[in-house]
């Protein structure tokens, strides 16, 4: 779905989802028939960021009955993600009515509702008519679910996809400080030949792109760093979609770089994050695509909530200018911004560079010998 597409189902669902919630209200519901739990539907529409980060509740959900069945109804512009997850046994699209109908009509033990906000999901949930259904306590989609979770906007989002699981095990969070997804080997090999021409010891990748023009650092800026980059040795990638190719090659001018924007799938740009030594990327799905492969990241937070979004650990650092203004997205709206994203544009290339520096000298496996030359950077 493009942009503008989803403003218009945003739009819908506060116009239309508060009648349609009180109407699929009235429906009867399935009664438990018995305790044994066989299989669940995890309904998952929006963005990339919000796809990987429930994927560490979706391998406790196995790792507690690996017998189940786990069903992901998801959109075509997120469902990439969970073919990372080997534990997700059946994807559905939320967007193609084939799909979606077909998930109505199935029959589960358990429904978990993961979006945060937006109704029509949580309609979804209860016309499967599960006898169980679980999601978010955010506004009056809660009448549609037996179990209602509160939600908190300074609660990491892995830690809340991890509260949904509650009415059903009582377990310690696991599996956000390890790699949580996954490869494919064909995937793999297809990105080493993208890269096959790379000569040099080091590779980080860039992502310049953004679900909103408030979020991006702008090419400029990205060019002088992989210029940066490249004159310590090395090798800067540039990944994103079809819309960030003209990026891409501003960024890559001189042949600094190698832009690989447009021509890889999602699951094509997550290999070749696996392969890289780092990732440098504002607040972004792509972003959450490398905490969940363990790839060390520098991210540049504005508008976005720091103690929601950013990735935790050691081998993350975040920059964030903490202005008056920001965070100003609340449950993945934006206000058009009037003073130009100064948050973002606060954030200096300089800043970026020592935090490559700072992070790469963390590394303590093997692959910490891959250093750059150690000089100050420029202006400091």
């Amino acid at each position: 779905m493009n942009a503008q597409i989803i403003a218009l189902v945003k739009k819908l669902d506060s116009l239309l989802g508060p009648s349609v919630v009180a109407f699929i209200n009235r429906l009867p519901q399935k009664k438990i028939q018995g305790s044994r739990v066989s299989s669940i539907l995890l309904i998952r529409p929006g963005g990339i960021g919000d796809a990987a980060l429930l994927v560490p509740a979706i391998n406790s959900l196995k790792q507690y009955n690996p017998d189940i069945s786990i069903t992901v109804l998801a959109e075509r512009r997120n469902g990439l993600i969970f073919s990372l997850c080997p534990d997700v046994d059946q994807l559905f699209y939320y967007d193609r009515l084939n799909e979606l109908l077909a998930t109505v009509r199935g029959h589960y033990d358990i429904v978990i509702d993961t979006e945060q906000w937006h109704r029509l999901s949580a309609v979804i949930a209860r016309i499967t008519r599960a006898p169980i259904s679980i999601g978010y306590a955010t506004n009056k989609r809660q009448q549609l679910f037996t179990h209602r979770i509160a939600y908190s906007h300074d609660t990491y989002e892995v830690e809340s996809f991890f509260h949904l699981l509650k009415p059903l095990i009582k377990m310690p969070l696991v599996g956000y400080e390890t790699p949580f997804l996954f490869i494919p080997e064909d995937t793999d090999r297809y990105a080493g030949t993208l890269l096959a021409k790379n000569d040099k010891n080091l590779l980080i990748t860039l992502f310049p792109g953004a679900s909103i023009p408030e979020r991006r650092w702008g090419a400029e800026r990205f060019q002088n760093l992989a210029q940066r980059l490249h004159s310590r040795g090395a090798h800067v990638v540039v990944i994103g979609g079809k819309e960030d190719y003209s990026y891409g090659d501003r960024i890559c001018t001189g042949g600094i770089g190698l832009n690989l924007a447009g021509r890889t799938s999602l699951v094509g740009s997550a290999a070749i994050i696996n392969r890289s030594d780092l990732l440098i990327s504002g607040d972004s799905g792509i972003l959450h695509v490398a905490m969940g492969l363990n790839v060390p990241t520098v991210s540049l937070f504005g508008p976005g909530r720091v103690n929601k979004w950013a990735p935790r650990g050691e081998n993350h650092l975040v920059i964030n200018k903490s202005l008056s203004c920001s965070p100003c997205t609340t449950f993945g709206c934006t206000p058009r911004c009037p003073i130009n994203a100064r948050c973002m544009a606060e954030i200096t290339v300089d800043e970026v560079e020592c935090a490559v520096l700072e992070l790469l000298s963390r590394k303590k496996s093997a692959a910490a010998t891959k250093t750059l030359t150690s000089v100050q950077p420029a202006g400091i």
